[in-house]
């Protein structure tokens, strides 16, 4: 079983910075791909960004591709989002995923994410 836990979300204006963090209590083939995904009140969950864990590649959705930079340290277990140029459209609730390595790939998505943390609320104001 992998616990992860989200922290880093807040409040801020349109155009500012976030960095969210995600650290998941163990490694196992089931975080070989861990990733950042995103809810918004009414609309559907989306893939934001996944990473690679064994081999860092990196995916992102279109609509934060340029503005967010998922990132990890695997000494530390942990998984990145920065969030740069936040707009109103941002908000949401953040979850962090993980699952095994073909959960990777283009478009972000949350199929075959197996473990998922509860969430890290997001509001940009404009």
């Amino acid at each position: 079983q992998v616990q992860l836990v989200e922290s880093g979300g807040g409040s801020v204006e349109a155009g500012g910075s976030l960095r969210l963090s995600c650290e998941a209590s163990t490694y196992t083939y089931s975080t070989n791909c861990m990733g950042w995904f995103r809810q918004a009140p009414g609309k559907e969950r989306e893939g934001v960004a996944t990473i690679s864990t064994g081999g860092g590649s990196t995916y992102y959705a279109d609509s934060v591709k340029g503005r967010f930079t998922i990132s990890q340290d695997n000494a530390k277990k942990t998984v990145y989002l920065q969030m740069n140029s936040l707009k109103p459209e941002d908000t949401a609730m953040y979850y962090c995923a993980a699952g095994s390595y073909y959960s990777c790939g283009y478009p972000p998505s949350h199929d075959g994410m197996k473990y998922w943390g509860k969430g890290t609320l997001v509001t940009i104001s404009s």
